[in-house]
């Protein structure tokens, strides 16, 4: 019997090796970061929108119908992109949402979410690679902004906030690139991701102006007037385009420039409205004003990771290793932070957090916008915690699961229950059900219903509202030549087809058919059908 020898096998890792699957890793970063996160942001998409959640804000309708507008209706064109929001968004949804599917999935505007989902965790990836901070802690800061479930619901709706935040994030990146560099290829592009999303909404607005302040100041400090007043109009230019054509926007269309501020549908409008009813409780407030936002900070961000963040930013601007630059352009990362507050305190914005200010929620998402400057200022912290790292790691990752786990966000319960969502099933399920089949317009305020017309399922060219210009006019005059059911809330001026025809003739010819908490629905009476038009018969409108 031949015995044989025991056998004891170790297998060594040269460093080469560990060095080559680093490097390997690295030099394919980006390939690899681009499936997972990919793969991510379908996999949410789909899961909200098999739970119905995807459509779960009202002004996610909101938006998608005024893409739709644009291409259908009785009058269609680019004047439906009105004035209540900037445009950008919804000039994206324009290629696709002409098609059924894409405009009720809520697709045409959830598709630039992902994207924008997809292209700031890979910004926030290369702002820390460029700040000099090491592969794991990289990733970390990755993990922490696209593992964010707030983050995963907006991305997979058609609201503003994913694409905002890509914009934003861009131009933050391209202004430190501009310090580290001075190319000015990088100045141009952070010149064009700031215009960019000054078109999205007022927050960038407030980017462009953070960023002209500091360029100059800076410019003015180390080198002098001329220098800076150069950059300053060379920047301006650019990234203050779209602010210009919007003002021009607003003269062509609604002869007025500051009609998108002042105007009856403007936010200032609604917050007059909501200070005469004593809700504005943060106007006047900054103290007040500073803890409602930090609270929803708190919630979007999760409030371990603010702390850990806020650690961060302190280790990033006390660390005498950075340049004085890098430092510099990084306060571009809080302007979401001074914008929110300054525009609560002024009363341009409201926001409610359940239990502090408001008995539901409101607005509470736009918290999610210092969740890129967190996730980067986390990262950086890992990176210089040391042996520390390693706990720290372990903290975000067993949050992140509990949060992931457990569907964790606040922007879901402000999308379902808050004040950010109205229950206009009832509304829209009548509609859907006795208008669908039969002939007649419905007359309806797009400002107050939006989210009626959208849910109802009916074609855009179903309803006359006061972006259909004459059929508009002629309605609210006669409105029992023109409509066949009338959706409105009754005895509320604030309400604009009831501020119309409450005193018209016509109006007495409508029976009121049904009452919801919402709105109420009148249908004409029987007996004037044979006079009603039902077709579009004013042709093509200017």
């Amino acid at each position: 019997m031949i015995k044989l020898p025991s056998l004891s096998v170790k297998i060594p890792i040269p460093k080469k090796i560990v060095h080559a699957i680093s490097s390997f890793a690295q030099k394919n970063d980006y390939a690899f970061l681009l499936v997972i996160l990919t793969a991510l942001a379908s996999f949410t998409y789909l899961i909200y929108l098999e739970n119905g959640l995807g459509l779960s804000y009202n002004d996610a309708r909101s938006h998608l119908d005024i893409g739709r507008r644009v291409v259908e209706g009785l009058k269609p064109g680019f004047a439906q992109l009105g004035s209540v929001w900037l445009p950008l968004p919804h000039l994206l949804m324009v290629p696709t949402i002409w098609n059924d599917f894409m405009w009720h999935s809520g697709l045409a505007g959830a598709i630039q979410s992902i994207f924008s989902y997809i292209a700031t965790s890979l910004i926030i990836y290369y702002y820390l690679k460029r700040i000099g901070v090491k592969l794991i802690p990289r990733l970390v800061g990755l993990a922490v902004f696209a593992f964010n479930m707030n983050i995963l619901y907006l991305q997979s709706t058609a609201m503003t906030e994913l694409l905002l935040l890509a914009t934003m994030t861009a131009g933050c990146f391209e202004f430190l690139k501009w310090f580290q560099e001075k190319s000015l290829s990088s100045l141009v592009r952070m010149a064009f991701f700031v215009m960019l999303s000054t078109l999205i909404r007022y927050d960038g607005w407030f980017l462009f102006l953070t960023i002209a302040a500091t360029l100059t100041g800076w410019m003015f400090v180390k080198k002098n007037y001329k220098t800076s007043e150069g950059y300053f109009l060379f920047y301006s230019t650019l990234a203050g385009f779209g602010i210009v054509l919007w003002f021009l926007w607003n003269l062509v269309i609604f002869k007025d420039p500051f009609y998108f501020a002042f105007g009856p549908y403007s936010a200032h409008s609604q917050q007059l409205q909501l200070e005469d009813a004593g809700v504005l409780v943060t106007k006047g407030d900054i103290l007040f004003s500073m803890k409602v936002y930090m609270y929803a900070l708190a919630y979007n961000s999760g409030a371990i990771f603010l702390i850990l963040g806020l650690i961060g930013a302190v280790i990033f601007f006390k660390d005498k290793k950075r340049a004085a630059g890098e430092k510099i352009a990084a306060l571009a990362l809080f302007a979401p932070l001074l914008f929110n507050i300054i525009a609560l305190y002024l009363g341009h914005s409201v926001l409610f957090i359940q239990g502090l200010s408001g008995n539901t929620w409101f607005n509470v998402r736009y918290g999610v916008m210092m969740v890129p400057s967190v996730a980067i200022f986390i990262g950086y912290l890992i990176h210089k915690a040391g042996y520390l790292k390693y706990a720290f790691i372990g903290v975000v990752l067993l949050i992140s699961f509990i949060a992931f786990n457990t569907q964790d966000a606040v922007t879901i319960d402000d999308a379902r229950v808050g004040s950010s969502q109205k229950n206009v099933s009832e509304v829209s399920g009548w509609l859907a059900t006795n208008a669908k089949d039969r002939e007649g317009f419905v007359l309806i305020s797009a400002a107050s219903h939006d989210a009626i017309i959208f849910s109802s399922g009916l074609p855009m060219k179903k309803f006359i509202h006061e972006g259909t210009g004459a059929y508009w006019d002629s309605a609210v005059l006669n409105p029992d030549r023109w409509a066949r059911w009338i959706v409105m809330r009754t005895n509320d001026d604030n309400d604009l087809t009831f501020k119309s025809i409450k005193t018209t003739p016509g109006f007495k010819r409508f029976k009121k058919v049904e009452s919801y908490p919402f709105a109420d629905i009148y249908e004409l009476d029987e007996k004037y059908l044979k006079d009603l038009i039902t077709e579009p018969v004013l042709g093509k409108q200017r």
